[in-house]
């Protein structure tokens, strides 16, 4: 019997990354071959590199890519983003390849919420429904009722009866700007994304006075005192098409800068302004995305590792809240 409370997924690596690349290569042309001759998908994150989302071939957020994960006809997923978006993909399509080009490409959010610990927290509140954002591991979605995502995550609390007890993790600032939406008082695990937690209040207040015209657009795992500061509040991909269908020139974007180069695509003539953080480092890019880099995903795809792979009673508990996300998103039109 699988303990779903500490089971990881397992993975195998051939310790590839030492192979050395001729610097003459055309990675976009190989790439592009590799994906017609192993009939192969590359799927990317927005928080991707510029270059890694412009070879992919779907480019989303995490309900997007799920979405594409479910359907896809590829024999071989790639996933390029983080390690608990290829479990998600590998959890969905259980008998196909699913690879990830670096394997300490992690989750900050992911990892404060360890199964084992989240499992006593859920045991105290046996009346409650859990609905767990889907930035966390395949072993906390077996501890789960529903999965959901920036994107969802509103109507699919909002699908539920108003009675109905519910605990959000692992989000805590997520959850909380979803009691204030929808009026609930769920019961909220103490977890939070590293990129999301370090922007300053004072230094985007700052870009404000500069840029007036501006509007600030920020993620819901941001902090509640930078999400008062936001004309706009939503998804990644909401954040993009609010990007899209405004009338401002300029925009002070307050999320993992990865989005900007989307932004920068799809409204060239408009200016976006990455909102900084509260030190001098650039923690608001994700290390964790940044890990992945194009050759990693050449080499990633020519071997075919590192690989995903996990036990089939975790998958099969781990699947039903997700397809109870994917069947209510349907339902919505999402």
């Amino acid at each position: 019997m699988t303990d779903i409370n500490t089971a990881k997924a397992n993975i195998k690596t051939t310790g590839f990354l030492d192979i050395a690349i001729n610097v003459n290569l055309d990675l976009f042309a190989e790439i592009e071959k590799i994906k017609n001759k192993k009939n192969a998908i590359v799927l990317a994150h927005y928080y991707q590199e510029p270059d890694i989302q412009d070879v992919a071939d779907f480019i989303g957020d995490s309900l997007g890519l799920a979405q594409q994960a479910e359907k896809t006809s590829a024999d071989i997923i790639v996933f390029a983003g983080v390690h608990f978006m290829a479990e998600t993909a590998k959890i969905l399509n259980p008998h196909k390849k699913v690879l990830l080009p670096d394997l300490k490409a992690g989750c900050s959010l992911s990892d404060s919420a360890p199964p084992a610990l989240f499992k006593l927290f859920r045991d105290k509140y046996p009346n409650h429904l859990v609905i767990s954002y889907v930035n966390c591991s395949a072993g906390m979605k077996a501890l789960s009722d529903i999965i959901c995502t920036s994107s969802n995550a509103e109507k699919i609390i909002d699908s539920l009866p108003k009675e109905q007890e519910i605990i959000f993790a692992p989000d805590k600032n997520l959850g909380a700007w979803l009691n204030k939406r929808t009026g609930r008082n769920m019961v909220l695990w103490n977890g939070a994304c590293m990129v999301h937690e370090i922007f300053s209040v004072e230094k985007i207040t700052k870009l404000k006075i500069r840029h007036p015209a501006a509007k600030v657009i920020a993620h819901p795992e941001c902090e509640e005192a930078v999400l008062r500061l936001a004309d706009y509040v939503g998804s990644t991909t909401g954040l993009l098409k609010y990007s899209v269908d405004s009338t401002a020139k300029e925009f002070i974007v307050v999320t993992e800068t990865g989005i900007l180069h989307q932004m920068q695509k799809s409204s060239p003539a408009k200016t976006f302004i990455p909102a900084p953080p509260n030190n001098s480092c650039a923690c608001n890019d994700c290390p964790h995305m940044k890990l992945n880099t194009l050759e990693k995903l050449y080499l990633c795809m020519e071997y075919e590792t590192p690989e995903i792979t996990m036990n089939e009673e975790l998958i099969i508990l781990a699947k039903k809240p997700i397809e109870r996300m994917l069947a209510i998103s349907k339902q919505y039109g999402l």
